[in-house]
């Protein structure tokens, strides 16, 4: 986890809000997933969706992070958990990598626990931005 201030729209936050309400009336404790996007959005800087940079991983984005470790490219789109299917490349929100990345700018490194270890990984590039694609309700 990191300490790093994030930004994130106020459509996202309410949404992420919202699946954690739900969470906790279902099997929120014990669940370190769910506590990490909890710690995330608390020390989140919330937008409104046409004020946040470009640069910024947001809800279904399409993102290229560097393993430093590996100096490998993965290309991951972050949505949430329902859309999930990572034969697609499409990472929940709740998986490690995806909270990790939720908020961080192109150019950032960030470190996060894995099941197999600790992963650092740089965001290279955005390839899709729905809000800078004028996509501000996906």
């Amino acid at each position: 986890m990191s300490t790093k201030s994030i930004q994130i729209t106020e459509y996202d936050f309410r949404r992420l809000q919202q699946l954690l309400e739900v969470a906790s009336h279902t099997n929120f404790r014990g669940r370190e997933d769910l506590a990490e996007l909890n710690a995330e959005l608390a020390k989140a800087t919330v937008v409104a969706p046409h004020e946040i940079s470009r640069t910024v991983i947001t809800m279904n984005s399409t993102v290229v992070l560097l393993d430093l470790e590996t100096d490998e490219e993965e290309t991951y789109t972050l949505v949430f958990p329902e859309a999930a299917n990572i034969t697609a490349g499409r990472l929940s929100v709740l998986a490690p990598i995806g909270t990790g990345m939720l908020g961080y700018e192109v150019g950032d490194t960030f470190e996060w626990a894995v099941p197999g270890g600790t992963r650092r990984l740089r965001v290279k590039e955005i390839v899709y931005q729905p809000e800078a694609a004028g996509d501000f309700d996906l």
